[in-house]
């Protein structure tokens, strides 16, 4: 007997839950560290657990035996079979198990389970549609540092580039480079030293800067509108037609929304739900087709 539906979005830097019962209604939400699959599956089950502990904790209500429970999961790496078969191996006794990858529980969650096209941008970026015919079509999210275009680590290695550029002169020191230097290293060891260790995540963190600098930097401003226009090339490979409902999702892809194309932004439309709902949406249709 299903007593309780859970919904999990887990990521490279943190973990959602939320917990659902059978008739629909949302019970409680939790949140703990990384699930991301790529950083270990031992450690994604023990957050998951964790974020679904601190729900149940937040209604005072006593966790309950993982064999009254069934999860829908999006996690990122998902799309690896070796993690995913490993990660469902340690299923620690949930009645029922459905993985998907994050993108796409993202787009249930943005559209309401119904079909719809989602670009999401934040750390890196993906785009996914759910066509009326019940197929699923998925552009970019190839990953730091080849793909994820219009990403904040997208945004940040290309700001570093015009700063290293600026540092030996072959570009304009203006302000975005002024403050990356400042940020990473204003010398060539110490910027080279900065970059040795840079990863996805570090470089998403100078996305901030390109967006601060835009106003008076047309070299940030540049930047910003070519995201933009990845975004939308993204979004136009999802739906050539552009007849379905577009939902721009993340904190980058919300902060470029304003610059993307007029055609794009009309298709446009607010997401109904969020990850986290949206994985409880794939649960549910998991055990409405087989209970």
């Amino acid at each position: 007997m299903i007593e309780y539906l859970i919904g999990v979005d887990g990521g490279g830097t943190g973990t959602r839950v939320a917990v659902g019962l059978p008739d629909g209604s949302l019970l409680a939400v939790g949140q703990a560290g990384p699930s991301a699959l790529g950083q270990g599956v031992g450690q994604a089950w023990q957050h998951i657990l964790q974020a679904i502990s601190a729900a149940f904790a937040s209604v005072r209500v006593e966790p309950p035996a993982w064999s009254a429970c069934a999860m829908g999961a999006g996690l990122s790496g998902v799309s690896h079979r070796p993690w995913s078969e490993q990660f469902h191996a340690q299923n620690p006794g949930f009645a029922r198990l459905v993985l998907d990858t994050d993108a796409h529980t993202m787009l249930l969650g943005a559209h309401g389970g119904r079909p719809g096209a989602m670009v999401a941008a934040g750390t890196g970026s993906v785009g996914e549609v759910l066509r009326p015919d019940g197929s699923r079509f998925q552009v970019s999210g190839w990953g730091f540092p080849v793909g994820d275009e219009g990403s904040g680590a997208w945004l940040g290695l290309r700001a570093m580039g015009l700063a290293q550029q600026a540092l030996d002169q072959r570009g304009v020191l203006g302000p975005l480079a002024q403050r990356i230097l400042e940020r990473c290293g204003a010398n060539r060891e110490a910027l080279q030293a900065w970059c040795a260790v840079a990863r996805q995540f570090e470089y998403a963190q100078l996305a901030r800067l390109v967006f601060d600098n835009a106003a008076t930097d047309p070299v940030a401003e540049d930047l910003l509108a070519q995201a933009a226009r990845a975004l939308d090339a993204i979004a136009l490979a999802l739906d050539p037609a552009q007849g379905l409902p577009l939902a721009i999702c993340g904190s980058i892809g919300e902060q470029l929304q304003p610059r993307l194309a007029p055609t794009t932004q009309a298709r446009c439309v607010k997401p109904r739900q969020d990850a986290t709902q949206g994985a409880l949406h794939l649960i549910r249709a998991a055990l409405e087709a087989r209970p």
